[in-house]
């Protein structure tokens, strides 16, 4: 079953699939620094590692003082953790997976 989005429209679409295009870091890079202001680039990278710390059973306080996150950020992302799409799990764990497999090569 595919998933039902909240946000699906065309444009969403044409822009997720350009996303998935991009083929390294750099790319990456170059998209999102025309894309988005600095601010929100930093904003997604922080929203990113509070979850990882939440996975990592880490305290609220340890989550604000490392990331600057605001206590409100860290349970919004929480409740996404907990009963959101999935889509912080689904990219941690390959994250993950990623970083076992090269350091087991």
């Amino acid at each position: 079953m595919a998933y039902d989005s909240k946000v699906r429209s065309d444009g969403v679409n044409e822009l997720f699939k350009g996303i998935l295009m991009l083929e390294n870091e750099e790319e990456c890079y170059r998209f999102f620094e025309d894309l988005c202001t600095f601010k929100e680039i930093q904003s997604m990278a922080q929203r990113l590692q509070v979850a990882k710390m939440l996975k990592d059973e880490k305290t609220y306080g340890e989550i604000e003082e490392e990331t600057r996150a605001s206590t409100a950020t860290i349970s919004r992302i929480n409740k996404f953790l907990q009963y959101g799409s999935d889509g912080y799990n689904l990219i941690l764990d390959r994250l993950m997976e990623k970083e076992e497999t090269e350091e087991s090569e």
